[in-house]
């Protein structure tokens, strides 16, 4: 049976974000994971399929109500809550659009849950230093801030979601790996934090500080074995959500096994909401 009215007898929250690359190929791992994990609220990023592929009725089927922003096989976000669901958008002011696109990527989709307005992002990759991509990147990231200070001024709100961005050094396996390559340079970082900067704070570093806690990890090479993985993951929240914020963790379990995601959940709990 649909869980609904938690908000009236639990003391937390518990909220999550995951990079689940394919929601229709992962459905039954992130629907047994819900299951598994009690959370409340989950941000989906890399859907990788249009709103009419989308599997809402295995989300509804457990209580869930869901919003999604995708057009085909490419990005695409979601939000799912069980604690409801209201304002629901796509997409934000500013945002830039990737070249010849005609419209902004499904990069962002937003919903207030249980009170709090959460903002579910996917970050452009960058792919490479000197690529145009780097240059979108960037720019999405400073349109991004702007909407964010706006955001922040509304009431509880998050930002969470893949920021395909290491802030430090300690959030990948090898510096002198990514020295030459993106998610950690300068322009990157700076970008990142500006955002931060505009109200926002990391709620999940406080309980997990570093090194070697990551929340992805590549396919190639045998990186999850090996340990060599990068923090790019986040959920940020304006200052009335992060003061009730009384815990985090990040299941590597979700890693692990046929079938996996190269993304972990990262999971927040949030009092008194």
């Amino acid at each position: 049976m649909p869980r609904v009215g938690r908000l009236a007898y639990c003391e937390a929250v518990r909220i999550a974000t995951w990079n689940v690359n394919s929601i229709r190929s992962r459905i039954e791992r992130v629907a047994a994971w819900l299951e598994r994990s009690d959370i409340d609220v989950l941000a989906i990023q890399e859907t990788k399929t249009r709103v009419d592929q989308f599997p809402f009725f295995r989300f509804e089927d457990l209580g869930y109500e869901v919003a999604h922003h995708g057009f085909d096989q490419w990005n695409g976000v979601a939000i799912a809550s069980r604690v409801g669901m209201a304002d629901v958008r796509a997409g934000f002011d500013g945002a830039p659009t990737w070249r010849e696109a005609t419209e902004p990527e499904a990069r962002h989709v937003a919903a207030t849950c249980g009170g709090i307005r959460v903002n579910c992002v996917y970050v452009p990759n960058g792919r490479h230093l000197t690529d145009p991509h780097m240059d979108y990147k960037i720019a999405w990231l400073d349109a991004l801030r702007v909407a964010a200070e706006g955001w922040i001024t509304d009431g509880p709100s998050m930002i969470m979601g893949d920021w395909n961005i290491a802030p430090r050094d300690e959030d990948v396996w090898s510096m002198e790996f990514y020295e030459d390559k993106s998610h950690v340079s300068p322009r990157e970082r700076a970008a990142f934090e500006a955002v931060v900067a505009s109200g926002y704070a990391d709620v999940v570093r406080p309980f997990l500080p570093g090194p070697k806690v990551y929340t992805y990890w590549d396919y190639q090479q045998l990186r999850f074995q090996k340990g060599r993985g990068m923090r790019i993951d986040f959920l940020l929240a304006s200052p009335d959500i992060a003061s009730r914020v009384t815990g985090a963790s990040i299941d590597r379990e979700e890693r692990k096994g046929k079938g996996a995601s190269d993304h972990a959940p990262v999971i927040v709990e949030v009092a008194d909401v």
